[in-house]
């Protein structure tokens, strides 16, 4: 995290550990404000790289599961980059900055993909760079948190995943309730000052809760090469173009696409326990008591109790055994529905 943006947080009684918020003091008041109400968030658990070079959307186009070219038209996207049998390395979210992209992942990751990509950069004209502590994201949930972002700009994007540029920002809608604001640190502090008395400043963790609800999953370092993008419902939420050209894994993907059925997906599910679920974690069904029937993809504390999760699961097992976490013998998962529909 910026040093200077870490000082102003710190000024705002933030619980920091390893340069992540976990809380203002409150979490229990900040979850609540996360389900029913407005939230100002911190995301540095997500980290930034820049592609730049007169060969960046080729280069971007030729690697990664989405159309880089449709960003062209003021849009983000989803997408992901795979390896050779299709499993992704990392999932991300993709704008168009300039005459540059930017791919925001989570930030244990950066590092890693940045010297991953830049082994394909070869004789192409792209530089790809770690810029994660020059830029500053926030993000802001809630009518009357965005009815006060509107107040310092005028033309914010109205659409889910449309993009608007001023003069010192970058305002991405992620869906109807939320917005991503990425700037410098200077004018960071400044809008978190103008935004604080329209919403509850809220730990990271809100806004992972408010992406797990949306059914967006994120690939961290745990689940890396763990699932074919379709086992997340990538092509659900927009992170796969099945007409583009080729890029790593896209035949396993596409096989799967036309010409087989996902015999896992993704699901989201409560789980009443104390100790928090991890990525990676191995859940249970009656179907195969002896192996495991998926594995957790990301998880949060929930509002009202326990935690909520997105869980890759045997479809055979999520429709017709219970499901329990890390053994037949663990808690019982709830599943609940996504806001989309599965296949």
């Amino acid at each position: 995290m910026n040093q200077d943006w870490q000082n102003h947080l710190a000024t705002r009684q933030a619980n920091l550990d390893a340069g992540v918020v976990h809380d203002f003091s409150d979490a229990a008041a900040e979850r609540a404000a996360a389900e029913t109400g407005d939230i100002l968030c911190d995301l540095s658990q997500f980290g930034l790289l820049r592609v730049s070079g007169e060969d960046s959307q080729s280069f971007l186009q030729n690697l990664l599961s989405n159309d880089i070219r449709e960003t062209d038209n003021g849009r983000a996207q989803l997408s992901s980059f795979n390896n050779a049998k299709g499993r992704m390395l990392a999932s991300m979210l993709v704008w168009k900055q300039g005459d540059d992209y930017e791919l925001q992942m989570p930030r244990g990751l950066c590092e890693a993909m940045r010297k991953k990509l830049s082994m394909y950069v070869l004789r192409s004209k792209v530089k790809i760079a770690d810029i994660s502590d020059e830029r500053v994201c926030i993000g802001v949930s809630g009518d009357k948190a965005l009815s006060a972002l509107q107040g310092l700009y005028a033309d914010m994007p109205t659409d889910s995943m449309s993009v608007a540029q001023a003069n010192d920002a970058t305002l991405i809608r992620r869906d109807a309730r939320r917005m991503q604001i990425v700037t410098d640190v200077v004018r960071a502090t400044d809008i978190w000052q103008s935004l604080s008395s329209a919403a509850t400043a809220a730990g990271s963790p809100c806004w992972d809760w408010l992406d797990i609800r949306a059914g967006v999953p994120f690939i961290l370092p745990q689940t890396q090469e763990a699932f074919v993008p379709q086992m997340v419902n990538f092509e659900l939420i927009g992170g796969i173009n099945f007409k583009k050209g080729c890029y790593p894994g896209q035949e396993v993907v596409a096989r799967m696409h036309y010409l087989g059925k996902a015999k896992r997906r993704m699901y989201l599910a409560r789980v009443m326990t104390d100790a928090a679920p991890l990525p990676g974690d191995k859940v249970f069904s009656a179907a195969d008591p002896a192996q495991p029937c998926g594995e957790v993809v990301n998880a949060a504390q929930a509002a009202h109790g326990g935690y909520e999760m997105l869980v890759v699961v045997q479809t055979e097992s999520a429709d017709s055994f219970p499901v329990h976490l890390g053994a037949l013998t663990g808690q019982r998962l709830d599943f609940e529905p996504l806001p989309y529909a599965l296949p």
